[in-house]
């Protein structure tokens, strides 16, 4: 079946529409194939032009479940689920889907009890210190602030994943066909974090071959698993 990676949290504004888009095109880079999962009724459907992946409007109970089924499946793919904020219903549903749960988190004091919460109800689940300061001074609060209220956590607490303005270029309705080598660069790290936390066994090809491939399918690599 797809490896199935599910990107919740309790409170909202954490980074989790970013980061699974993020982590969708660093897959696609790696030359994998990946969908990206819209499930938060409050956000527009974003096209495949320019994608190494394809985003699908999952916004409907009756089309996530259509989904899921259809990842479970097929074999060699990836399924990046954005579980969007403030629905504590749908994250029990989306971590029972899921291979690996991420549960991203910024530097304050309110994100921090958020996902101290979080980790508490999905005790297989990680943390993920998202959109993380780069600035040495603020870089250095932040840690001090992880290190004196997540040490409980210490094992489940993923390494911090700086702030990358320039990714919000993959969350516009059409993607630039050009994306900034800053962005490629995050991309790739977080995908290959998770290819590791998920232990997926993988043949990376470079950016020009998945490119072409994505190409010669449309865009989205698709053309081998109908109906997804």
């Amino acid at each position: 079946m797809a490896h199935i990676v599910c990107i919740i949290g309790s409170k909202g504004g954490t980074g989790k529409t970013t980061l699974t888009h993020l982590l969708a095109h660093g897959l696609g880079l790696l030359g994998q194939r990946a969908v990206a999962v819209l499930t938060e009724q409050g956000r527009q459907p974003l096209t495949k032009t320019h994608r190494t992946y394809l985003p699908v409007d999952a916004r409907e109970p009756a089309v996530l479940a259509r989904i899921a089924a259809k990842l479970k499946s097929v074999d060699g793919w990836f399924g990046v689920v954005d579980g969007g904020g403030n629905r504590p219903e749908m994250d029990e549903k989306l971590a029972g889907l899921a291979d690996l749960v991420l549960l991203p988190f910024r530097d304050s004091h309110e994100d921090i009890r958020t996902v101290i919460g979080d980790l508490e109800r999905f005790p297989n689940a990680y943390a993920l210190p998202s959109q993380w300061p780069t600035n040495v001074w603020q870089l250095e609060a932040a840690n001090r602030t992880l290190e004196e209220h997540l040490e409980a956590f210490r094992p489940r607490v993923l390494g911090s994943f700086p702030s990358v303005s320039a990714s919000k270029l993959l969350l516009q309705v059409e993607a630039p066909q050009f994306v900034p080598t800053p962005v490629n660069n995050a991309a790739r790290m977080l995908a290959w974090r998770v290819i590791e936390l998920l232990g997926a066994d993988i043949e990376a090809v470079s950016d020009a071959a998945a490119q072409s491939a994505a190409a010669a399918s449309g865009g989205t690599g698709l053309a081998a698993t109908p109906g997804v």
